[in-house]
């Protein structure tokens, strides 16, 4: 069969053309006419501006994810201390959030860990927790302070020299000889879901101690914001993460918490990058957030 009748409309936005869209019929008595014109350039137009917003939404989600690759700088691996971190992308179709982790050693010997989480799920999100990265780094390595006193400090810079409204944030450190210790555990939490500690007898502990306000958060007159410590015993394992891990689509807080203790139990001997490897393997379907994962396993003596 041949054409008789053909339309052909570009696709695609004023700034810039990405396809066309052809129609052929091959009946000579019913060709297009002027109002099939209109009905077929307006459907161009729609289809169109689709396929543009999604080439923007792709760009965007492309460059805030490299951003967040390359600020997760490579782990320390300070003495026998041993140190293993992930980094999940949301699925494809969800936004990007801003979701990080760092680990560094300061100048009395310490080792920092930090897990956290930048309100909002776009660009903005993502050079928000690049600005938080590198002013945290500043402040802990300025002063040897407690963790407390270092983020409120970030806390009364944060509204000054970022776009940052709202974070969420764990900073710990890690206190003792690298290779034998004893090593002790002091850290304050911003809001963020509370570490999750593995001890070798077969115990999991979340650490909710030292839970302070979110960044962002009015301050309280007066307060200062809380520190915890615990001494680390022997072969444990801590484990910092961001709500991706715990947060599901239609279920509670609780349950995923639950879950969490549950798998990182079952995998508590497993060398360091394996459990964090099944941790996100055994995720169930539905995630729409990013997830940032840090963990520390201390030498078995």
């Amino acid at each position: 069969m041949h054409a008789t009748s053909v339309i052909t409309v570009p696709l695609g936005s004023r700034r810039q053309i990405t396809g066309a869209l052809t129609l052929v019929r091959t009946d000579p008595a019913h060709p297009f006419d002027t109002d099939d014109l209109d009905v077929v350039s307006d459907i161009g137009r729609r289809v169109g501006l689709v396929v543009d917003n999604a080439r923007r939404y792709g760009r965007q989600r492309a460059v805030a994810g490299a951003m967040q690759r390359n600020l997760l700088a490579p782990l320390p691996q300070p003495g026998r201390l041993r140190l293993a971190a992930r980094y999940q992308p949301a699925p494809v179709g969800s936004q990007v959030g801003g979701d990080w982790y760092d680990a560094f050693v300061l100048k009395d010997g310490a080792l920092a860990l930090v897990i956290g989480d930048v309100v909002g799920h776009d660009l903005t999100a993502a050079a928000g927790m690049a600005q938080l990265h590198g002013i945290l780094w500043s402040l802990a390595w300025d002063h040897t302070e407690p963790p407390g006193a270092i983020v409120d400090r970030l806390d009364d810079a944060m509204p000054a020299i970022t776009t940052v409204p709202m974070a969420t944030l764990v900073l710990a450190r890690v206190e003792g000889h690298p290779d034998t210790g004893p090593w002790t555990l002091r850290w304050t939490s911003a809001g963020h879901p509370p570490p999750l500690l593995l001890a070798p007898d077969g115990q999991a502990q979340y650490l909710e101690a030292g839970q302070g306000l979110v960044l962002g958060a009015p301050p309280v007159t007066g307060a200062s914001r809380p520190d915890a410590t615990l001494p680390l015993p022997p072969a444990a394992t801590l484990l910092l993460y961001t709500d991706g891990l715990i947060e599901i689509p239609g279920s509670d807080l609780d349950t995923g918490l639950g879950r969490l203790r549950r798998h990182a139990l079952a995998l508590a001997t497993a060398p360091l990058d394996t459990l964090c490897d099944e941790l996100l393997a055994r995720m169930p379907p539905g995630s729409t957030d990013d997830v940032a994962l840090l963990a520390l396993r201390l030498p078995d003596s």
